[in-house]
């Protein structure tokens, strides 16, 4: 990994009014990328290791990378378009003839929520979190009014 990323974390998730808002960041900063209210959810199940009664949209694409030999390396949340967060899903394919890894373009929720449920490192370039506004004080003040998130 090279010095054009920041690792991060999941700091923590809630309702909001677009849906359910992600705190993504360390301890320099968080910022927040809006998902919908069910990748919400599935996020926090995988994080909380939920058993869910019937395979969800999520666990659906990790058998399929499963049944192929391929398993999730990173993810790295790259850029901010036109208020749209893009990603990139790193997958590494590997067989009798060696190992690949593939780059693929991804929604920033689903590549959450399947290196949450793989329990695989989240990154965002170094660009896009010198540009987004820190939000480290508000998720602070949740934290503090005892509505904490998961």
């Amino acid at each position: 990994m090279n010095n054009d990323v920041v690792p991060v974390q999941i700091r923590g998730i809630l309702p909001s009014n677009a849906g359910c808002a992600i705190f993504v960041g360390n301890d320099e900063k968080v910022f927040v990328i809006n998902v919908d209210p069910q990748i919400g959810d599935v996020i926090v199940k995988f994080m909380r290791g939920v058993a869910k009664e019937r395979p969800l949209t999520h666990d659906l694409m990790n058998s399929v990378l499963k049944g192929f030999g391929i398993s999730v390396e990173r993810v790295v949340v790259t850029e901010l378009k036109s208020s749209t967060y893009f990603a990139r899903l790193i997958l590494k394919q590997q067989n009798d003839l060696g190992q690949a890894l593939v780059e693929v373009d991804a929604r920033p929720s689903d590549c959450l929520a399947l290196a949450t449920a793989h329990k695989k490192p989240i990154y965002v370039s170094q660009k896009l979190f010198g540009q987004v506004e820190d939000m480290s004080e508000v998720l602070d003040k949740i934290n503090e009014s005892g509505s904490e998130p998961d």
